[in-house]
Parts: C-alpha cells; structure tokens; sequence
C-alpha cells in the first residue's frame, strides 16, 4: 500500500492524490499514516492549517509518531506560528531523540526567533549525530554571524566548505561574513567561488553589488544588480539596492523608478541595504 502511495506521490497531481488517500481513510479511518500523508500534500500545497490538523489525527491516533510531530512543527513554523513549532519539535524529539533533522529543524525555527544560542545548541545537536550535516554546520555558521561571532563564523564555514567544495551557499555566506570585517576583496573572491559552482545565483550578484558600492565602483555595482535581476526580476532588494547605487550617480529618475519596482513587490519593503 505505501509503495503504490508513493508511486502515486510521484506522478499524480496532489489534489487528485488528496481525493484517492481521502477515499482510503473512508476504508481505514484509524491509519495515522494516511493522516500524515494527507498532511504532507497539504503542506506541498501551502495548505499549512490544514497540515497540522492532519498531522493532529494521526498524533491522536499514534501519540508516539515522531515523524508526525515534527512535520507539524515545520506547518506551524510555515504558519510563523514558531514557540508552538518548537514544542512540537521536542515532543519529537522526546520520542526520536536520535534524529539529526529534528535538532536542524528546531533550530532553524529558535534562529527565527532570535533565541540564536539555542539555536546553535540544536545545530551542534545535530552534527554530533551527523557529522557531515553541511546544512546544519552552515545554519550554525549564520546564526553565530547574527551574534557579531565572525571569526567563529568564519571557521565553521571553512570546515563545511571542506565538507563540500561545491556549496556555492557556503561561499556566499562566506562572503558576507567577510564584507562583514571589512575584507571586501576577499569578500568578492568568496562571492565569485559561489558564481562558479551555480552562475544562476542572483543573492551572489547582488552581494558583489553591494561590495563594489562600497568601494564606490558604482557603473560595476549596477551592472551585478542587473545580473541579479536578469535572474530573479522580483527580487526586491536587488531592486532596492539598484537604486541606492543610482540616486549615489545622481540619476534620481531612474532611482525613484528602481525604488518603485522595489515597493511593487514588498509594499513592507523599508530597509535599504548598502
């Protein structure tokens, strides 16, 4: 049966998988695997709401299914909803106190909150029981840059991109810890590393953009802004940045007009970045 499933899961539309799984609980209403595979398509479908009271009936029917536990901390925290995300996380964790992604996930959602040493304290968490987890070691690297711990940063980046060379993230977020000292050439050999392994990585465009502003090199500073917006046209803080570096030339129409595009987009969009 979960073999045909996840064929199904494969090939078939979700919603048409959604009416087929719905007809087997009719036939199997106690299944609390039906009820977390109903809330997994709920979730691939942004129906977040309707994830968790999935993930809840088959909580109910299973109180021990850890894998329930934590998909419905990832809804909750998709719903921003991230203290109630935390406690189905340990929940989770209190039944598979083994699993690598839980401690990931819940400290993705700490990092949300700010709460970022906890945070580090689940990332650790999760590489003691993964050591090669790169995304654990890159989420502790970031949370460790929102504490002004670059240095510390610095090293954790430095052993995941020995981990894995061609994680053009780790480069990027490399980067930025770089520009974050002030090391603005090496800042950009970081960024184009990131470039080399995925030419498509608008945020590296806009990054380079921004440390070329810095260094006042404006022509060079809009032209990585347009690589970034060849990439992603709605990537509202390239478009932002576009018109920072502009209004800094003096050519205010084009500036305001960047700024609108910006605003277009995130009508929240307050924050200039330079």
């Amino acid at each position: 049966q979960l073999e045909y499933i996840e064929n199904l899961y494969n090939h078939e539309s979700k919603q048409s998988l959604l009416t087929l799984i719905g007809k087997m609980l009719a036939k199997f209403p106690n299944s609390s695997v039906l009820y977390n595979i109903i809330g997994i398509i709920n979730a691939d479908l942004e129906q977040y709401q309707d994830a968790v009271e999935n993930y809840q009936s088959a909580i109910n029917i299973k109180p021990d299914y850890a894998d329930a536990y934590n998909n419905m901390a990832n809804a909750l925290k998709n719903l921003n909803k991230l203290t109630d995300a935390i406690l189905a996380y340990k929940k989770a964790l209190n039944i598979k106190p083994d699993c690598a992604e839980i401690y990931y996930n819940m400290g993705g959602a700490l990092k949300e909150l700010g709460k970022l040493e906890e945070a580090i304290n689940a990332f650790d968490s999760a590489t003691s029981l993964k050591p090669n987890y790169i995304e654990a070691y890159n989420n502790k690297a970031n949370a460790l840059r929102e504490q002004g711990r670059l240095d510390a940063a610095l090293e954790i980046y430095g052993k995941l991109l020995h981990l894995k060379p061609d994680f053009a993230e780790g480069y990027n977020n490399l980067g930025t810890t770089l520009k974050e000292q002030g090391k603005l050439e090496e800042a950009l050999e970081a960024y184009d590393k990131a470039l080399a392994i995925n030419p498509d990585y608008a945020e590296a465009f806009n990054n380079i953009g921004i440390v070329l502003q810095a260094q006042g090199k404006l022509d060079k500073a809009i032209d990585a802004y347009d690589k970034a917006l060849l990439i992603e046209p709605d990537y509202a803080q390239a478009h932002n940045n576009m018109g920072n570096a502009l209004k800094e030339q003096g050519v205010l129409d084009e500036a305001i007009v960047s700024y609108s595009k910006a605003l277009a987009i995130n009508p929240d969009y307050a924050e200039t970045y330079n």
